[in-house]
């Protein structure tokens, strides 16, 4: 890569909140867009997009609400698309509700494909022209600074390359501060977006180039990258790769590439990656998977044993960068393949000065043994792995004793009746509580009941949920007597743990993991 290029400032735009509401499951509250809007500033994203004005209440509403925030980072910029064919945009009910928005920063999208303009708007692609020069004409009149967005560009220029590259000048002399190259479709491969992109930034020397991909065969990080490396100032996507279809360009991979990687500015606080990302998911209600790069919970998790002897004698021996330079942690996994080097390596993340071969160090290996003869696996379970070292050790005092426990089932079930109910019986520091819930199943009861009657005790347990529950049955020729192993993921605001438990009793086995999962919470404080 050019040197003289890696010193350019690369600015981020997020569509979380636009694009990325377009992905399916994803729906966003007032509340939830304020949350997100408050998060992605104080990463230091530059631009955020924040929605549609106008095209319904929640986002009149949400617009109104965002004028007040004191953002410190970004800018708002609202959404919407060139005039109606035949109405002026001055006109224009959508063209009204951009600027009725009151945001700093506008953004349309229009046409860069001659068949779209045909097929989709039924106008020839001299009338396009015609709207797209307008339209960018009237909103910078009135002050705003307008990116716009070529829809279908990357389609469009293999059809037609001057056309193309026509509407992209109609929107430059009409005023418009950055030209969008969208690749729409998702449908570009990486050699093509950096060969126009670079065409297109030496076309128009004198105004910001900005690239938008999706991500629908699996090239928008490539593309991304290979377009700002072409000239383009500005990268578009959401942070966790929401969108429609297969979603945008992830810029929580885009950005620290730049950054990390090909030495770009980027001004996002590249420390707190993870955690902004954690943060977003939680609100969308979406998961990150472990194996996402920088930011999932497997990007630095280690488990083979030369690997992590390795590691152990020269950091990032297997790392391409330092987990805590986007904000992650370094992972050392426990199984049959790590070794006993690699169960040390674990060890002395809990207790640094621990020794290799100290009594303490020899009881947790022969406790280790037991258990996974016994069918646990500590994994994916680093919490229960960390409780079992500390019990072991005598280091770990439980907030709480189960004193009892009951579920009852029912079939056939009466209508709108719940199927299970559960009873638990505690006591903390010599105080009892017994509490019953109903649920939709003998678990679903039994964690309802434990919370309820932890939270007499410890309010923050009010704060957790269970975020993901699998059974595995370990020994199948036992058929129905066979042992099972249930892991559960839970998660607070900030974090997520693993616990796990193991019981020929499937009831037993998932409130080995709830327990394990509450004591872990409480164990954090």
């Amino acid at each position: 890569m050019n040197k003289n290029m890696t010193s350019r400032l690369i600015q981020t735009l997020d569509t979380t909140l636009r694009d990325g509401a377009q992905g399916e499951g994803v729906s966003f509250s007032v509340s939830d867009k304020l949350q997100i809007v408050r998060a992605l500033d104080a990463f230091g994203v530059s631009c955020i997009e924040a929605g549609m004005p106008g095209s319904n209440p929640k986002d009149e509403e949400f617009f109104h609400k965002a004028a007040a925030l004191p953002l410190r980072n970004a800018r708002l910029c609202a959404f919407g698309r060139t005039a109606r064919p035949g109405v002026l945009p001055q006109e224009d009910a959508e063209i009204a509700a951009l600027l009725s928005a009151n945001t700093p920063t506008v953004a349309i999208f229009g046409k860069a494909c001659a068949a779209q303009a045909t097929e989709v708007l039924g106008i020839s692609p001299e009338e396009n022209l015609t709207l797209v020069r307008e339209s960018v004409s009237c909103l910078c009149a009135q002050g705003r600074e307008l990116f716009f967005d070529a829809e279908h560009f990357f389609d469009g220029y293999a059809q037609n390359a001057d056309y193309a590259l026509a509407v992209l000048r109609e929107a430059a002399n009409a005023g418009a501060a950055a030209l969008v190259l969208c690749d729409t479709n998702g449908a570009a491969l990486p050699q093509m977006v950096g060969e126009v992109t670079s065409t297109v930034c030496a076309a128009f020397p004198d105004i910001a180039v900005a690239i938008h991909c999706h991500n629908d065969m699996g090239c928008a990080t490539a593309n991304s990258l290979l377009a700002v490396a072409a000239g383009a100032s500005q990268v578009q996507g959401t942070l966790t790769g929401l969108g429609e279809r297969c979603g945008n360009a992830d810029l929580s991979q885009i950005l620290p590439a730049l950054q990390l990687k090909c030495g770009y500015e980027t001004a996002v606080q590249m420390e707190q990656l993870s955690a902004v990302c954690r943060k977003i998911a939680e609100i969308t209600n979406t998961r990150i998977e472990r194996s996402r790069p920088y930011i999932g919970a497997s990007a630095f998790a280690h488990k083979g044993g030369m690997h992590i002897d390795a590691m152990r004698k020269q950091e990032g021996s297997f790392e391409h960068i330092a987990p805590e330079a986007v904000g992650n942690r370094r992972r050392f996994l426990i199984s049959e393949v790590t070794g006993r080097s690699g169960v040390l390596q674990k060890l002395h993340s809990l207790y640094p000065l621990l020794e290799k071969d100290s009594d303490q160090t020899a009881q947790i290996l022969t406790k280790l043994k037991e258990l996974e003869h016994a069918g646990y696996q500590f994994e994916a379970a680093d919490a229960s792995f960390e409780l079992m070292v500390r019990r072991t050790l005598g280091d770990f005092t439980p907030h709480f004793d189960l004193v009892l426990y009951k579920t009852i089932g029912e079939y056939p079930v009466s209508p709108g009746a719940a199927p299970a109910s559960a009873t638990i019986q505690l006591a903390v520091d010599g105080q009892s509580e017994t509490t019953a819930a109903l649920g939709s199943g003998p678990v679903n009861a039994l964690d309802l009941a434990l919370r309820k009657a932890l939270t007499v005790f410890y309010p923050e347990i009010g704060q957790i949920r269970l975020t993901d529950y699998k059974v595995r049955v370990l020994d199948q020729d036992s058929a129905t007597a066979a042992k099972v192993r249930v892991l559960i993921e839970t998660r607070d605001a900030s974090s997520s743990w693993v616990t796990i438990g193991v019981s020929d009793d499937i009831i037993r086995a998932s409130l080995l993991a709830l327990v394990d999962s509450m004591e872990y919470k409480l164990h954090m404080k």
